[in-house]
Formats: structure tokens, C-alpha cells, sequence
């Protein structure tokens, strides 16, 4: 039996005072793809918060990578975060330094030393990710797209065995998107677990995965419904 990474019962999300998610119940498996769909406000983003611990669960049991959420200590929170990527939509890269200066920044900060094996691990992911040839560009020198494979190369670097993108296509063109989507789905086939929310629907139809719906404070399998227009 596979794994399980996260595990959600019954769980209650709120933003401030403000309830988003009730009820919340969710899984995911190793070598799981894992969509997060529903309308702007619905409470995807605040989910995908409270797996890297940016927000707090009130109430209900709550397991990611074996570390209990509504219980974990602020001195955890660093570990837990080196073993999940995270993919932001608006790239949130450093703009003063170059592509390689920004993923030689994120090593240091998770605790490499060797310059060698450090300069070896951003050439492996920049070729993953089809960038092997932009590592001098600053970010402003690359269009949304491959902003945006830089973003996974960076998210990729510590191997994470979950991978979070949050609305990865929103800003770029369908073809561009279709081909982060494509991307992120190869991680996954690489052995990493991907949740990606998304408004994108054509995406979710092209590339297979579980899906659940945000309405109305309430998480939803709805994989089926994609799963019998494909």
C-alpha cells in the first residue's frame, strides 16, 4: 500500500476570525497528482497554507509528512518545509541576483555547504526543467514562462517529496501553462506528490489526477466528473 503524506479528518480552516473550510477531509499518497479546483476566495490557497504551516488548524487531526499540524512546534516547522516545494503564482524570485544566484540562495539557506555539490544540484534541476541555458539571466530577462520553471527548479532542489503549486498557470498563456502542467506531471513521475490548484479546467481534463472542488466551505472529490470527459 502506498504511503500516505497528508491526512486530513474532519479538519476546520479559518483566515483570522473568518471560517473558509469546514470539514475538510483529504489524502494524499505517494506518487499522487492532486487537483485543487473552485472559484477565486473559495479556500485553495488557505489549504495549501496549512500544509507548509503558514496557517494554523483550529480543529479536527491533521498529518503532513508525519509532523502533527495543529500541534507542531515553530523549531519543526524549517524540516518540514525542506521536504515540500512550493510553487507560488506570482514567482516571488529575487530580483537583484541572478537564476543561479536565487537557487544557490535557497541551498544556503536549507543547510549546504559544498559550493561543488551545491553548483552540481542547480545544474540538475535548471536541465530538468528545460533552463539549462539561463542560469546568468536576471529575472527580468525571462518571460512569465520560464519565471515559472525557475520557480519549480527552485521548489525541486531539496528533492521534496510533496510539491505544492498554487495556481502555477494563472498568469501565463494556454500554452505556456499546458506546459508547466506538463511539467509539474513529469516531477510527479519522478516520484514526487503534486497538489495544484487551478482555474484552468482544460488542464485538469488533459492531465490526469484526482480532483476536488472548493464550494461553499466544503472539500469535494469530484474526479469523476473530469474523468468520464476525457
Amino acid at each position: 500500500m502506498e504511503e500516505t503524506l497528508i491526512s486530513y479528518k474532519n479538519v476546520e480552516i479559518n483566515q483570522q476570525e473568518y471560517g473558509v473550510l469546514e470539514n475538510v477531509n483529504l489524502e494524499l499518497r505517494c506518487g499522487e497528482f492532486l487537483y485543487l479546483v473552485g472559484k477565486v476566495g473559495s479556500g485553495k490557497t488557505s489549504l495549501l497554507k496549512t500544509i507548509y504551516a503558514e496557517l494554523d488548524i483550529k480543529n479536527g487531526e491533521a498529518q503532513v509528512l508525519g509532523y502533527d499540524m495543529k500541534k507542531i512546534k515553530r523549531k519543526y516547522i524549517p524540516q518540514l518545509r525542506r521536504k515540500i516545494g512550493i510553487v507560488f503564482q506570482d514567482f516571488q524570485l529575487l530580483t537583484d541576483r541572478t537564476v543561479k544566484d536565487n537557487l544557490m540562495f535557497v541551498l544556503k539557506a536549507t543547510g549546504w555547504k559544498s559550493r561543488k555539490l551545491m553548483k552540481e544540484r542547480i545544474e540538475e534541476v535548471l536541465k530538468h526543467v528545460g533552463m539549462e541555458n539561463k542560469g546568468y539571466k536576471m529575472p527580468n530577462e525571462l518571460s512569465g514562462g520560464e519565471q515559472q520553471r525557475i520557480v519549480i527548479a527552485r521548489a525541486i532542489l531539496n528533492s521534496p517529496e510533496i510539491i505544492l503549486a498554487d495556481e502555477p498557470t494563472g498568469n501565463l498563456d494556454a500554452e505556456t501553462g499546458r506546459a508547466i502542467a506538463g511539467l509539474l506531471h513529469s516531477l510527479c513521475l519522478s516520484g514526487s506528490s503534486v497538489i495544484m490548484s487551478t482555474h484552468n479546467l482544460p488542464l485538469v481534463k488533459e492531465f490526469p489526477g484526482r480532483v476536488f472542488r472548493l464550494e461553499n466551505h466544503q472539500l469535494t472529490e469530484v474526479t469523476e466528473e473530469f474523468s468520464e470527459n476525457r
